[in-house]
């Protein structure tokens, strides 16, 4: 067991939980007492903040309320996890949108709002996070939760071959 106490900013790579990667922290420091600042879902890449030993007291206090995050969107295709690891389960045509309709509705999603978390996040459910219940075959339906949004920026919008429609 080791007595090095700090923090570690770490790139979680998609595939792996925020666990996972708390358990390689431990083997590789030599101590169990490793904590992270906010859970990633599994497929999510990016910062994940660990501390060890005696700063996990400082995790607390490095929980972020604002955050930001990238993502690309393949609009009128619904999969079985509301991700691109799901399969696909229902399309709706989308080729008749167009950049400004795009950017039009994405903007009724800044401000204040209610949203209901997918079914696959890391929100935990009676001990068991959701996103396992949805792959161990369970229906989870999540309460909506008030959230702000204060910005929305779209990056780019283009046509995918079979007419369907991606943002980014």
């Amino acid at each position: 067991m080791t007595d090095l106490a700090g923090l570690l900013v770490v790139d979680k790579p998609g595939g792996i939980t925020s666990h996972d990667v708390v358990s390689r922290a431990r083997r590789a420091l030599g101590t169990r007492k490793v904590g992270h600042a906010g859970t990633l879902d599994p497929m999510a890449t990016g910062v994940l903040v660990l501390g060890a030993n005696r700063a996990t007291r400082l995790l607390g206090h490095l929980m972020l309320t604002e955050k930001a995050y990238a993502a690309t969107v393949r609009l009128g295709v619904a999969t079985t996890t509301d991700d691109a690891e799901g399969e696909v389960v229902s399309t709706t045509p989308a080729g008749h949108l167009d950049e400004a309709a795009v950017r039009e509705s994405l903007a009724g999603f800044v401000g204040d709002i209610e949203q209901v978390p997918t079914a696959v996040s890391a929100i935990k459910v009676d001990g068991k996070r959701a996103y396992q219940r949805v792959r161990d075959g369970e229906d989870v339906q999540l309460a909506a939760r008030p959230v702000t949004v204060h910005e929305l920026t779209v990056l780019d919008v283009r046509r995918v071959p079979g007419g369907a429609v991606t943002g980014h």
